[in-house]
């Protein structure tokens, strides 16, 4: 599994908990809903700066969406 794809499990799970949808996370990052689900799909990687602000829109550290990634 790719990095990309490991991290767009990882946040598709973190949202899940979280209870959330894809344009509620987008909103709560300034982002769009597209975006989110490019990540979440594996088709794309976000920025550190991105991937700092949604692990605080999910309530996790970035570590938890780093979870598995070698």
């Amino acid at each position: 599994m790719s990095v990309a794809e490991q991290f767009g499990r990882n946040l598709a799970e973190a949202r899940d908990w979280e209870g959330i949808s894809q344009k509620q996370l987008a909103q709560r990052i300034s982002m769009s809903q597209a975006d989110v689900a490019r990540w979440e799909l594996g088709e794309r990687c976000p920025r550190l700066d991105y991937v700092v602000k949604l692990a605080d829109a999910v309530g996790l550290q970035v570590r938890d969406l780093l979870y598995g990634i070698e």
